[in-house]
């Protein structure tokens, strides 16, 4: 009887594992409710030219293969042009499978009307996440008012999910930090400190690894508020052509409690393939 008991399954509960982590799981975006997958199709890499080139036949097959993997978040911008592109790469695809973040420029004079551009040119009756884009000044939020109203209205009629900013300098995205309005943030963020904010005001200036830092604390800042956080240019814009460069830069965004997400702007499959792999071992080394 005493050998029945040892072996009865009720006996010691085997202890459970955490669940294996990888790129392409359901994650929570901050507080927002929302989820996406951690690893994110990126359609801009040079403010979309990258993905154009490819033609609409190549450019369907890698978002095709990239929702193969697992990949459920898209990020484009108006500025890309890829709306349209997108429509008709996702066309099949259940809605609700995916999630859609898009990024309005500048401070047009009806807001919602471009929304609703958007909307159409997407081919989606709402946008999980909209932006406001390539913000600059510690002022911003007031320089585009119109638009964070614009945008609060538009969650409140349930045609977009969530709002943030795209930011480009380290004032304006201490500012998108202390607003209760910001629920998502895009953040460039990689170790070695390319194409990254800095204290000028200007969307594109001279970066290193002296910034990260400063990024740093403020990305702990969103976390302490609940803000989602998403990370760009995690391969540098492209320039990390090294292969020991992307690995560096990975496994920086993957360490715990850091990003939510991370967004990609891939030309080939090859390319999804690989940053899967690499995130994959970066939460495997971390668990």
């Amino acid at each position: 009887m005493a050998g029945a008991a040892l072996l009865s399954p009720l006996a010691i509960p085997a202890e459970e594992k955490p669940p294996r982590r990888t790129a392409v799981d359901q994650v929570p975006l901050g507080k927002t409710g929302l989820k996406l997958s951690r690893l994110g199709i990126g359609t801009g890499t040079n403010s979309g030219n990258v993905q154009r080139r490819l033609g609409h036949e190549e450019f369907n097959k890698l978002i095709r293969h990239a929702h193969d993997r697992g990949i459920t978040y898209i990020d484009t911008a108006d500025a890309y042009q890829t709306h349209t592109w997108i429509r008709e790469a996702i066309q099949g695809i259940p809605r609700e499978k995916l999630f859609i973040q898009t990024k309005m420029p500048g401070t047009p004079e009806d807001p919602l009307k471009e929304i609703d551009r958007f909307r159409k040119e997407l081919g989606v009756d709402y946008i999980d996440s909209l932006l406001v884009h390539c913000v600059v000044t510690k002022s911003w939020d007031e320089e585009r008012k119109k638009v964070l109203e614009a945008l609060e209205e538009a969650k409140q009629k349930k045609i977009i999910r969530a709002k943030g900013a795209s930011c480009h300098s380290l004032p304006a995205l201490g500012r998108s930090v202390q607003l209760d309005w910001t629920d998502v943030h895009l953040v460039r963020v990689n170790p070695q400190g390319a194409h990254m904010d800095t204290p000028v005001e200007h969307w594109e200036t001279k970066s290193d690894a002296s910034h990260v830092g400063e990024v740093s604390k403020l990305i702990k800042a969103m976390r302490e508020k609940g803000h989602g956080i998403i990370g760009m240019k995690i391969i540098g814009n492209g320039d990390f052509t090294k292969p020991e460069d992307r690995e560096k830069s990975i496994r920086f965004a993957m360490q715990p409690d850091f990003l939510d997400a991370v967004v990609i702007g891939f030309k080939s499959p090859a390319e999804v393939d690989e940053a899967i792999q690499r995130i994959d071992a970066a939460l495997a080394e971390k668990a």
